[in-house]
């Protein structure tokens, strides 16, 4: 299937058609913030971000930095990524509220991935808000990835209808 049209890009902005593959791994400084139920689930300013062709940023965030008490393993699910290992998914709990497999973490990730060991990902469309700095992320099309859409970042992204063989 042909790769569709990259859009142009604006001072101070990525195209997700630049982004390597096999996909990248960075530290970033911005300041990530999860929440969910009116609680924040995690905020950190000690992430990382894995950049990979048609896909916005994954960002991930060391456990220090997220509320285990809120996190719970997701029962009998992991995926294998080719490039960073197996997966394991958690459910977020707070108080009556829950959300399925909000987020995931590499136990054992390959050597090039070893610096997010630990780390959780979380999909923002299945928590109430996520933020790199103070810009309320978009969540990446589809249910199967979790990248982070924000004005820096154009597309068009993978995950929406059509968009599968990329």
């Amino acid at each position: 299937m042909a790769h569709p049209k990259r859009l142009p890009t604006k001072a101070g902005q990525e195209s997700v058609w630049d982004y390597p593959r096999p996909p990248k791994l960075e530290p970033v400084n911005n300041t990530l913030l999860v929440e969910f139920a009116g609680q924040v689930l995690a905020k950190t300013t000690k992430g990382y971000r894995v950049l990979e062709t048609s896909h916005p940023p994954v960002y991930y965030i060391p456990e220090e930095d997220v509320r285990l008490d809120f996190m719970s393993l997701s029962s009998g699910n992991a995926t294998n990524c080719e490039w960073k290992g197996q997966a394991q998914y958690f459910d977020a709990v707070v108080g009556t509220k829950h959300s399925e497999q909000v987020a995931w973490r590499y136990l054992n990730p390959v050597p090039a991935f070893a610096d997010i060991k630990g780390y959780f990902a979380f999909y923002a469309g299945r928590v109430d808000a996520c933020y790199v700095d103070d810009e309320l992320v978009q969540a990446q099309p589809g249910n199967f990835y979790g990248g982070w859409i924000t004005a820096k970042v154009v597309g068009p992204f993978k995950g929406g209808p059509g968009s599968w063989g990329w």
